[in-house]
């Protein structure tokens, strides 16, 4: 075997340094993390339990296999924004009765679970997931429907939700939707449009219009029983096709339709897999806080493979990425790792051959980013650094095998691109909490912007303001660092969460048996024309 060495000094003090910078970010992330697990606050979680209700994490965890993960995805959407951190739904992974499910869940304690324009986003997003991955759709609903404030950004695009749910039917992929309270307005659509539908006993309302619409529009006089509920559901309109006497037993139904599913997955499971030959733990001290200084990728690459074994492809040509084969959780996987930051032309070129000799293997591809973007200055100019960089993004925008991103470190310019950022649909996308993210770094933002106005100073004829110039290009820098924090992208759901370098190797497992649920096929051509 080839298995990875290590030469991590974990004794000396850049390492411990490392480590501590890391922990500190983790704990940053872990605190909003609680924002979003504390929901709409005690008051309201505890109006909500006295309800007789349970928490929207309740239900999940009622509803998952025992002792099984639930891999939660854009837990921190929303972050920054005017809206509560998690944007009022959870969204993630799950085994329900020996089934990998797209789970979707209202917390009702923020805003009644009303939707704003990020819970949208979210709920697109693991519309997304559930399509290309075949999963199983689980609605656990209870929302007042669109947050009304915010209606002109939700109305428009939040016929996407609706659309979803019958292109997910029609293409065999089950839906499932569990009704605790309200569903009303639009949200009544969700099991309106669902394969499956279990309703709750006087707690579940279902209508178009409630009954103060009613009145308003026709001058009928109704109760939100006889207008939508569980019981008025289940023997007149047909809408529910299980009742429940609780939320317990509702969940419990939910089990039973999922286990008489006949859902399967496209490919078996694989082989027991060993695991690596280091220490997991080891991957808190190897990113600096300082991601100027590189660091070596197959140390990363040896935390989370299988048996740590790895066979480097052109270890000798472009140097500055990694490539190789590995697997991970025993599936086989394709590494494209940035190794000092910088992509020349040979390292553009010797990754378009790599992703395509994986899709002539049907290998899904794996990209850890740590990369400033392509090069630039005249001799790489003249040497074809667009040409060669164009080849590597085209081969990942045209490769058909299923793509993993983890960004580590830095992932600036068209290397964000070309390491197969959001743009290019990864299946899952997560980063680290040392992870950057913008155009370009900080400093050379402004720098640019700097010396354009120099330029642009000159050019009139006009004297330039060097004080003026130090406040704009400190208050740049300000700006492109918040900007390119992954809290701050993770908000806006540019990945699907920031994660502990810890669990990397478990976070890339579940979304691979996930990702061969579905079956797919790498491309055998198509790869447009490749300038030579």
């Amino acid at each position: 075997m080839t298995v990875l060495g290590t030469a991590l000094d974990t004794a000396g003090p850049g390492y411990a340094e490392r480590r501590t910078a890391m922990l500190a970010k983790l704990a940053e992330v872990e605190a909003e993390h609680a924002k979003a697990l504390a929901g709409g606050g005690d008051k309201y979680v505890q109006r909500h339990k006295k309800r007789g209700k349970l928490l929207a994490r309740e239900r999940i965890e009622l509803l998952l296999d025992p002792d099984t993960p639930f891999l939660e995805l854009s837990p921190l959407a929303a972050w920054g924004s005017d809206y509560a951190v998690g944007a009022s739904l959870v969204t993630g992974i799950g085994v329900v009765e020996g089934i990998e499910c797209l789970i979707t869940a209202n917390d009702p304690t923020v805003r009644g679970g009303a939707s704003n324009p990020w819970s949208l986003k979210k709920a697109l997003r693991a519309n997304e997931i559930a399509f290309a991955n075949r999963l199983p759709c689980i609605s656990l609903v209870e929302s007042g429907g669109a947050d009304l404030p915010s209606q002109k950004e939700i109305f428009i695009p939040g016929g996407g939700i609706f659309r979803d749910l019958t292109r997910l039917s029609a293409a065999g992929i089950p839906t499932v939707a569990v009704v605790f309270g309200n569903s009303t307005a639009g949200g009544a659509y969700i099991p309106g449009m669902s394969d499956h539908v279990i309703m709750v006993k006087e707690k579940a309302k279902v209508f178009l219009g409630g009954p103060p619409l009613v009145k308003m529009a026709t001058g009928e006089e109704s109760d939100d029983e006889s207008l939508g509920g569980a019981g008025m559901h289940a023997r007149t309109s047909g809408l529910a096709d299980y009742f429940a006497v609780d939320e317990e037993d509702a969940v419990r139904q939910a089990r039973r339709v999922v286990a008489r599913l006949n859902h399967r997955k496209a490919y078996g499971d694989p082989p027991p897999a060993a695991p690596p030959k280091y220490d997991p733990d080891e991957l808190l001290g190897i990113v600096s806080d300082d991601l100027k200084v590189p660091f070596d990728p197959r140390e990363v690459i040896a935390r989370l493979v299988d048996a740590s074994d790895f066979d480097e492809f052109k270890p000798l040509y472009g140097s500055s990425l990694v490539t190789g084969w590995a697997a991970l959780h025993g599936y086989p996987v394709g590494i494209l790792a940035n190794a000092q930051g910088v992509l020349f032309s040979a390292e553009s070129q010797k990754a378009a051959q790599f992703i395509q000799l994986a899709n002539q293997r049907d290998i899904p591809l794996l990209f850890l980013h740590n990369t400033t973007g392509y090069m630039v200055g005249k001799e790489y100019e003249q040497g074809g650094i667009i040409k060669h960089g164009s080849m590597m993004i085209n081969a990942v925008s045209n490769s058909r095998v299923p793509h993993l991103s983890v960004l580590m470190g830095a992932s600036y310019g068209a290397g964000h691109y070309g390491m197969c950022g959001r743009a290019y649909d990864p299946r899952f996308l997560f980063a680290w909490p040392s992870a950057k993210s913008a155009v370009m770094g900080p400093q050379q933002l402004a720098g640019v912007l700097s010396i354009v106005a120099r330029q642009s100073a000159a050019a009139k004829g006009q004297a330039y303001d060097e004080e003026a110039d130090a406040a704009l290009r400190a208050m740049v820098e300000q700006q492109i660092e918040a900007e390119s924090l992954p809290m701050f992208l993770s908000g806006r759901l540019y990945d699907d969460g920031v994660i502990d370098p810890r669990d990397t190797r478990t976070v890339l497992g579940i979304c691979l048996s996930a990702i061969h649920t579905a079956p797919y096929e790498g491309a055998r051509g198509g790869f447009g024309v490749f300038r030579m």
